[in-house]
């Protein structure tokens, strides 16, 4: 007689000890193909992005923008603190880990679609310097820089939500607070210089923007990897060594070893150093002397004339460095109170030309920048660095 088999089901996790519930709340596969779908698909419903993501990224992007405007680093944290949980990243980095195609492009249209709506708040407040420009951007300018103290920021944040969202009990609101910092600042500084009179803020704040999504999407997965998280095809693979690639280009850029660095975009301008330049000397030529019949040798001393040179007297260039008194640095115009044509951080060089100017009481300087753009300075924002005190008026 035969007894008949009972067909096996998955376990409840519910029921299972409790080592075994927290390895399948760990892994990617701790029990069977149906708890691992449904496992993914829990974690997939989280990462998606909802209304409200969208909703908040726009107020955050207009808040972080009018930081931008009156250069005041509070607003940017607040910027930060009112941007959405962004659940997205994750999805990034569970898309990539586990190959799954439609869970990354989900979540990378997402969060594209929430930084566009930053940008253009952004870009919305940015246009109010058309009417009214500050004094100087130095919170925009700095930022739109490739640093080593965002990207710890941003390391920080990336791994740290990735990690919070795979448990209940961990809040990821906090972590993400600084990982949507460091991704939707540079974007509003982006479109913030699209429209305003700083055009230059514009590339570069794409490109931070750029390479602190690729950045923190891979640390997100090597995270996930780390949980126990694997391909589940070769798709999988192909896709995370894809990231891994493009992390390890980007990081050639943010080490200043690449294109970036050669096109000076994302980068801060140099300030120029004297070089010693050799001036070459004439050198004497002797003039044979024409020999004689009798072939004997008549050494004759030709007087030469030489041409009088009448001296000329130039100029010593004067120079000045930037020195304000919150160390905030300055901006340079086209015109004395005109249009902004860049700013430069305290301890930056400018060649002082001639001509100054006054209007409604503050004078300015004719200076030149050093990366060759010319405009006029307040005179109070500056500090000879030649012993002429002579401002060339």
């Amino acid at each position: 007689m035969n007894i008949p088999t009972s067909e096996q089901f998955p376990d409840d996790p519910e029921s299972m000890p409790p080592a075994r519930r927290r390895r399948a709340r760990r892994l990617l596969a701790p029990l069977d193909a149906d708890e691992r779908v449904a496992y993914l698909d829990e974690i997939a419903l989280r990462t998606s992005p909802s209304f409200d993501f969208f909703l908040f990224s726009l107020a955050s992007g207009a808040v972080i923008g009018v930081g931008l405007l009156l250069d005041v680093p509070a607003l940017l944290v607040l910027g930060g603190v009112l941007a959405p949980l962004m659940a997205p990243v994750v999805g990034i980095s569970l898309g990539t880990v586990t190959g799954t195609p439609r869970l990354f492009g989900r979540s990378l249209l997402g969060l594209l679609i929430g930084s566009l709506l930053a940008g253009l708040a952004g870009a919305a407040v940015g246009m109010v310097t058309v009417f009214w420009a500050p004094p100087q951007f130095t919170q925009a300018t700095f930022h739109s820089q490739l640093s080593w103290s965002n990207f710890l920021v941003l390391a920080v944040g990336a791994c740290f939500t990735a990690a919070a969202m795979l448990h209940d009990n961990y809040n990821p609101s906090l972590p993400s607070v600084a990982l949507a910092y460091e991704l939707y600042l540079p974007i509003t500084i982006a479109g913030f210089g699209l429209t305003s009179a700083l055009p230059h803020l514009w590339p570069d704040g794409l490109v931070v923007f750029a390479m602190h999504l690729a950045w923190s999407a891979l640390l997100g997965a090597l995270v996930l990897a780390i949980l126990g998280f694997r391909p589940l095809t070769v798709f999988g693979y192909t896709l995370g060594g894809m990231m891994a690639l493009m992390g390890v280009l980007l990081l050639i850029g943010l080490t200043s070893a690449g294109v970036v660095v050669g096109g000076q975009i994302a980068l801060p301008t140099a300030a120029p150093t004297a070089t010693a330049t050799a001036t070459p000397r004439p050198t004497r030529t002797p003039t044979p002397a024409p020999p004689t019949a009798t072939f004997t040798p008549t050494l004759t001393s030709t007087p030469t004339v030489a041409p009088s040179h009448t001296p000329t007297v130039t100029p010593t260039p004067m120079y000045a460095v930037v020195r304000t008194a919150d160390g905030k640095g300055a901006v340079l115009r086209a015109q004395p109170g005109g249009e902004v044509l860049r700013s430069y951080f305290d301890g930056a060089l400018m060649l002082v030309l001639p001509g100054t100017a006054t209007v409604e009481g503050v004078t300015w300087v004719h200076v030149r920048g050093p990366d060759g753009v010319e405009g006029w300075m307040v005179e109070r924002l500056l500090a000879t660095a030649t012993p002429a005190p002579d401002w060339g008026g």
